[in-house]
């Protein structure tokens, strides 16, 4: 027993002998980049050529492939859902996870809308008008870095989900009544992707112009950068 004692007052000093961990004062653990939710983002990103190469085999028109790759999107969809989740429950969000997660996300959509406009499933100006706001919006983040980190808004977030399924309607082979469906969800999805790439503008416009705080909140949008960066498909931008 004395030599413990005697150990634990060389270790701690005798002031903090038998005291527990002070989570404030005490040294943190950085957080390990290899952990489950950038695992999960990784996972995602090397779901992206895996899709693609099902997509286009039979020249799309198989029904068992295109099946497969409805599958493996939605896969794909849902690890950006819960990456994000994981590492804020967990506290495993990390600097890789935020520039990895956006990376993935945009991988994931710009990849599927090409996907289908190639095989002439979906028109090109569809593809053309939502990767352009992507890269607008990537393009006013960086021109606004060094005044505010912009939040995602609600709409971010309902643009992302949209966009997720739409693709997954025009991926699966169902045919008939879906196909108008996938219509309807994509056109949405374009109404809000123009709207939350103008109003992300005209933050952006006020923030440059002094009319906004020079502190702001960590963005979640693609960067998600709350999710780690969002989550993406599960993540609004």
């Amino acid at each position: 027993m004395t030599d413990r004692i005697r150990r634990a007052v060389d270790e701690k000093g005798i002031a903090n002998v038998g005291r527990g961990p002070d989570h404030i004062t005490d040294p943190v653990d950085p957080v390990p980049v290899v952990n489950i939710a950038n695992a999960l983002t990784v996972f995602r990103i090397l779901l992206v050529p895996v899709f693609l190469t099902v997509l286009f085999l039979e020249s799309g028109e198989s029904t068992l492939w295109r099946t497969v790759a409805t599958v493996v999107f939605a896969v794909a969809a849902l690890t950006d859902r819960y990456d994000g989740r994981i590492a804020r429950a967990r506290g495993l969000i990390t600097d890789f996870g935020k520039m990895a997660d956006p990376i993935a996300d945009k991988a994931l959509i710009g990849g599927a809308l090409v996907g289908l406009s190639i095989l002439g499933i979906l028109p090109w100006w569809v593809t053309a008008v939502i990767i352009a706001r992507e890269l607008w919006v990537t393009a006013l983040r960086f021109w606004v870095l060094r005044h505010k980190v912009i939040p995602a808004s609600r709409g971010g977030k309902l643009k992302t989900l949209l966009q997720a399924v739409a693709i997954g309607l025009y991926l699966a082979p169902l045919g008939g009544g879906w196909d108008i469906a996938a219509g309807i969800v994509m056109g949405l999805a374009v109404v809000v992707t123009i709207y939350t790439g103008l109003d992300y503008t005209w933050q952006a416009i006020k923030v440059r112009s002094g009319g906004g705080s020079r502190t702001g909140t960590p963005d979640p949008e693609p960067a998600p950068q709350t999710r780690r960066a969002v989550g993406g498909t599960g993540a609004g931008r």
